[in-house]
């Protein structure tokens, strides 16, 4: 439950990162929220890989950092599917969703945590 809560943390803090990065994607360069959210993604999954690795599985961490990521990102592509797919959802079904599209990621961050939370377990920072 303690590691599950940490992850929690990361996770929230890779909302922020998420949320920040589609709104300047969508601002700056001009592309449509759906779009926009892959970069956003990536950049938060990436983040979300960090922290958990130096916070909530510094025990068992790996060192190849580069394929710990690529599993890392693989088994949240998993979870991005559930995520993206609300988000989506969202955006394209409910008014204020679609102009505030930061709720479509928290409702998208929500539904795919808790198969992240399990791929990482097991699959990219296994216990040794």
């Amino acid at each position: 439950m303690k590691r599950f809560a940490k992850f929690f943390v990361i996770g929230t803090c890779a909302f922020v990162v998420d949320s920040v990065v589609l709104m300047l994607v969508i601002k700056i360069l001009g592309l449509d929220p759906y779009s926009a959210r892959l970069f956003s993604f990536i950049c938060a999954a990436s983040f979300s890989w960090a922290g958990n690795r130096l916070f909530t599985f510094r025990d068992r961490a790996n060192t190849d950092m580069g394929m710990e990521w690529f599993k890392f990102l693989t088994v949240s592509t998993l979870g991005f599917v559930l995520n993206y797919g609300t988000y989506a959802f969202l955006v394209a079904t409910v008014p204020l969703v679609h102009e505030y599209p930061v709720l479509g990621v928290a409702a998208g961050s929500l539904a795919g945590m808790i198969l992240n939370f399990s791929g990482a377990w097991a699959l990219v920072f296994p216990k040794a």
